[in-house]
């Protein structure tokens, strides 16, 4: 396409030979689109940009300036897609979007938007200057008078004064964390900063200092989200600020660091809510990022029922959970849901007459009547060493956070094997891999074979919005290769991923597990002791009833739960 813009425009005399050709070459260079390098090196200007892409893909031209778009038709995109890919919602008749972009005839763009709206796209030809205009008026700029009215939005001044930091043993306010950390615009940005990441319900909040920017980004619902950048000059004064109120040394930045921040929020509503944050700290090449891991105890979901089960995984849980003795293991990489599994397990069995200690790295949630502790390398408390000291302690139920070596995890099994239920996770891909991922460590597998009860290996996938998504039209062929049956594919009611403002256009909110349980059977137990493979493990298992991560997915396809691109996103057909 590049090319044939060129030629356009020296078909209409508005740049020469050797310009094109020097444009070209700096293009092959430094890369690029051939309009913005034609635009920078001052041989045209936008408006013959926009004029002759108009006259060769016979698409309509638009000045934005003229129009005053509606509120309800921005909410149809939202800001996060509007700025990546230059594109901005103009009007909407029936089923019809009119979309302004810079590049219409990129088709990647266009279907994209036709996939989350549920519309069909019109594309017009818009100069990147004016959308980005737009943009910054209908959505709001990063400039420190636009981060003002951010504020704003939240009340009057003194907004600082909505959240406040505490420490373990009493509330304090803001004003009273350091005389250095005064009143300002840095305060200020970071109050907002977490009690919007609070509001949307983010899991995380990164900053990332680059070059010539700091980004900053939320997860929510296990997908990061851009937010407005703050004026590259407050870059210091955030990191430093956010260091103040978790308690980590300020001067030193070439380490990494961590710590943890106790707030007490006042939400939009006016009631107050009480989060921990747990804040690292990474130098990197432009400064140090930080991330900020949000524990929302409204969140933590302590109701096996309800974390995603199928009804035979959550029967075989259950009942192992309830043994005197032995070992569960639950698996899966960061951000997968172990601790709010393990902490609805030890939950159910939080009772007067049962002794639960905890070891962690670092303790997540207070839960009351259970034995928590931190772990503290620096001072020699390691999970080995923790656990050692647990059997002296008279348990009934030992929480290890995770198996990390071969020491940890032979304690672990020789505590299981004396009496006691001992509860981890393992960073595997599967449930059968983690016998495989044991044996590595250098336990041997006849202790593996007698002290392991279950596995469950686990994943997050986003659940659809139930406010607007919609029936979905797949092809049997497409429904069979996911992994359903030639007669699933036929009647199979599937939904999909629309939009709407309740889920910020994405057309997720919230999450469901995927579950993978294999418990530990008297065939299954010879295996491992006969050093048998991670496929004939897996093999046993299925045909014992193990519904896989996949099978797992499909079930809440089938139920409407989630949409097939999540399922596939997350797992692997077996």
């Amino acid at each position: 396409m590049a090319y044939k813009l060129g030629e356009l425009l020296l078909k209409e005399g508005l740049i020469s030979d050797s310009q094109l050709k020097d444009a070209l070459n700096f293009q092959k260079q430094k890369g690029g689109r051939l309009g913005s390098i034609l635009i920078n090196l001052n041989m045209v200007t936008e408006e013959d940009i926009a004029e002759t892409l108009s006259k060769q893909q016979r698409i309509p031209a638009i000045n934005l300036s003229h129009f005053e778009i509606d509120r309800s038709v921005l909410e149809i995109v939202n800001e996060q897609n509007c700025r990546r890919t230059l594109i901005l919602p103009v009007s909407k008749i029936g089923d019809t979007l009119t979309l302004a972009m810079v590049e219409p005839t990129n088709l990647m763009t266009i279907s994209e938007i036709e996939f989350m709206t549920g519309l069909k796209v019109h594309p017009v030809i818009a100069p990147e200057s004016s959308i980005r205009a737009a943009i910054d008026k209908y959505y709001g700029t990063t400039s420190e008078i636009e981060i003002k009215k951010t504020f704003e939005q939240y009340g009057p001044t003194g907004e600082e004064e909505s959240i406040q930091f505490m420490t373990e043993e009493h509330e304090l306010s803001v004003n009273e964390i350091e005389q250095e950390a005064e009143k300002g615009p840095i305060v200020e940005y970071v109050s907002i900063l977490i009690k919007t990441a609070v509001e949307k319900g983010a899991s995380d909040i990164h900053i990332e200092p680059y070059e010539k920017k700091l980004r900053v980004r939320y997860r929510i619902d296990g997908i990061l989200y851009e937010q407005p950048e703050p004026p590259y000059s407050m870059k210091d004064g955030i990191i430093s600020r956010i260091k103040v109120i978790s308690k980590l040394r300020i001067d030193e930045k070439r380490v990494p660091q961590d710590g943890r921040i106790k707030t007490r929020i006042r939400l939009n509503e006016g009631r107050f809510k009480e989060i921990d944050m747990r804040v690292s700290t990474l130098p990197c090449l432009f400064g140090e990022k930080v991330v900020m891991r949000i524990l929302d105890k409204e969140q933590l979901r302590l109701d096996l029922t309800q974390l995603g089960f199928e009804s035979s995984s959550l029967e075989r849980f259950q009942k192992n959970i309830r043994r005197p003795w032995g070992m569960i293991l639950v698996t899966g990489p960061t951000g997968s849901g172990k601790t709010n599994t393990l902490y609805s397990a030890i939950s159910t069995l939080n009772v007067p007459d049962t002794n639960i200690m905890t070891v962690e790295d670092p303790v997540e949630f207070n839960l009351y009547g259970i034995n928590q502790v931190n772990v503290n390398e620096d001072a020699g408390l390691t999970f080995a060493s923790a656990l050692r000291s647990f059997l002296r302690q008279d348990p009934n139920i030992i929480l290890v956070g995770e198996i990390r070596d071969f020491e940890t995890g032979d304690i672990g099994i020789k505590a299981a094997l004396t009496g006691h239920l001992v509860l981890s996770t393992l960073h595997t891909n599967d449930a059968p891999s983690t016998i495989t991922r044991l044996i590595n460590m250098g336990i041997e597998p006849y202790l593996v074979s007698s002290s392991l009860l279950l596995v469950v290996a686990q994943r997050l996938i986003r659940r659809l919005c139930s406010k607007c998504k919609e029936e979905a039209a797949y092809p049997p062929k497409v429904l069979i290769d996911v992994g359903f049956s030639p007669e699933e594919a036929k009647t199979l009611k599937i939904f999909k991923p629309k939009g709407c403002p309740v889920c910020h256009q994405t057309g997720y909110k919230g999450r469901v597990g995927l579950f993978e349980v294999m418990e530990i059977s008297d065939e299954i137990k010879e295996l491992i002791a006969s050093g048998t493979s991670h496929s004939e493990l897996r093999r046993k298992a299925i045909e014992q009833g193990m519904f896989t991560l996949r099978k797992s997915g499909l079930e809440k396809v089938k139920n409407g739960m989630t949409s097939i691109e999540e399922v596939v996103r997350e797992t692997v057909k077996v």
